[in-house]
C-alpha cells in the first residue's frame, strides 16, 4: 500500500521519519523546531518521538 500524500501526520506516531516531507513538516510542527534542529536530535536520540522530544526538552538542540 503506497502512501496517502493528503495525510498531514505520520504513518506512527511514536516514530519520527525523516524520510517524507509531509512528516517532518508535521513534527517540526508539532515540536517547534526546524529540520536541522530535528534531524540533530534524531540522530543523538534515535527515532523514537518521546526520545527526542526528551531531548529537545534538555536543550540539546
Amino acid at each position: 500500500m503506497s502512501d496517502n500524500k493528503a495525510k498531514t501526520g505520520p504513518q506512527d506516531a511514536s516514530k519520527i521519519s525523516l524520510s517524507e516531507d509531509y512528516e517532518v513538516q508535521y513534527w517540526t510542527k508539532t515540536l517547534g523546531v526546524s529540520r536541522e534542529e530535528l534531524e540533530k536530535a534524531v540522530n543523538s536520540a534515535g527515532n523514537g518521538a518521546d526520545a527526542v522530544r526528551a531531548h529537545l526538552q534538555r536543550g540539546a538542540h
